[in-house]
């Protein structure tokens, strides 16, 4: 098999499952019990947030763990809200953030706060100007995503967090997809809270952080005693294990970045020479590495996919299913695509595992299915 879909998940790597096998062998009591086992969990979870602090580049007390980035992003949101000024009542999310999030900011203006939503150009880019003017005393949080999951674009977050600050406002980055893609510093991001999720670098489902800078306003949203009491809950020590295991495992992310955006472009090329109907959004501006969002003319996005489950590659649909039909992609919408061809969407996504051989694969074996269906 050919796997091209690690923006959707990664495999976790053996050294991640080894450690969390540990975890679970050795020590696996609540790290919240003060008897022996108990105190060798909450050793090892310190072992752990302080490898997380450390390749991430934070103060251990800034890390809260929790089951995964949707978690982070609603704990981040909700805790910054809650402690905003009453006078603030108007919230900014990105137009083209992960649908979960969306669907939160859209259950927030439910309940009272006014939504404006960061508009996007048409190559996916943030319209900085735009963002800008949308900012004003009344702000009380601005949620946007480091890169977006679907074109690979990489948002302008640290000239954001700028914008808000000097608004009083505070900022919340969803860093789910550059986190183990690209290099990145929490210390420097110019963020007040940043989530991740460990299954997008090769770490365990059911896991994730929030990384809160220290000293910002923030209400718990979860009572207990746990994670500073910003967060109840046994902590889940195997999957937090995996997570510190994974970040580890990254090494030198400049030099993987290179290598996957040198198998892309010559992916790309190829299929725009073999299909020159071949159309790839987002080509011209800064993008994940290994992120490829294109269409084959007008050829559906299922069509596509059969074509590539039958030469063993897996790949994603920039449509997701709804109310038992399909529905072109909010992130093509709202950068003014028409519905026709962001229902012909496809995804590519590398990784650590993609190597020169699985691109001349398909170059070689999926043009000729697709001209066949012209």
């Amino acid at each position: 098999m050919i796997y091209l879909d690690h923006n959707a998940t990664t495999a976790p790597a053996p050294a991640v499952v080894a450690a969390m096998l540990q975890t679970m062998n050795t020590t696996w009591a609540n790290s919240s019990s003060s008897h022996g086992p108990g105190q060798d969990a909450k050793r090892a979870l310190g072992a752990a947030r302080a490898t997380v602090a450390s390749v991430l580049g934070c103060r251990p007390a800034e890390v809260i763990f929790t089951s995964g980035a949707t978690e982070a992003n609603q704990l981040a949101v909700r805790g910054l809200l809650a402690a905003a000024e009453p006078s603030r009542r108007r919230i900014l999310f990105g137009s083209v953030e992960h649908a979960s999030h969306l669907r939160l900011a859209q259950a927030l203006a439910q309940r009272g706060l006014v939504l404006d939503l960061l508009p996007v150009r048409p190559d996916g880019t943030l319209d900085l100007e735009r963002a800008g003017a949308l900012m004003g005393p009344d702000v009380a949080l601005v949620s946007l995503m480091a890169a977006n999951n679907e074109t690979g674009v990489l948002m302008p977050t640290q000239a954001v967090a700028g914008l808000a600050h000097a608004h009083g406002a505070a900022m919340h980055v969803d860093a789910t997809q550059l986190i183990g893609k690209l290099p990145f510093d929490f210390a420097s991001c110019g963020a007040d809270a940043v989530s991740l999720s460990a299954h997008k670098f090769q770490g365990p489902k059911g896991v994730g952080a929030l990384l809160l800078r220290q000293g910002t306003p923030f209400v718990p949203q979860t009572p207990g005693s746990q994670e500073r009491g910003r967060r109840g809950g046994t902590e889940n020590l195997p999957g937090i294990a995996g997570m510190a295991a994974a970040l580890e495992l990254l090494g030198d992310l400049t030099a993987q970045a290179e290598r996957l955006a040198t198998l892309r472009d010559a992916l790309e090329a190829g299929l725009q020479q073999a299909l020159p109907d071949t159309h790839i959004w987002s080509c011209g501006v800064p993008r994940l590495p290994g992120t490829s969002y294109l269409r084959f003319g007008c050829r559906s996005a299922d069509l596509v996919l059969q074509r590539l489950d039958t030469l063993g590659v897996a790949a994603s649909s920039g449509a997701a299913c709804s109310s038992g039909g399909s529905e072109p992609s909010h992130v093509l919408a709202a950068m003014g695509v028409p519905a026709d061809e962001a229902l012909a969407a496809v995804r590519l996504s590398l990784g650590p595992d993609t190597r020169f051989d699985d691109v001349n694969t398909l170059l070689l074996q999926l043009p000729p299915l697709l001209a066949a269906a012209a």
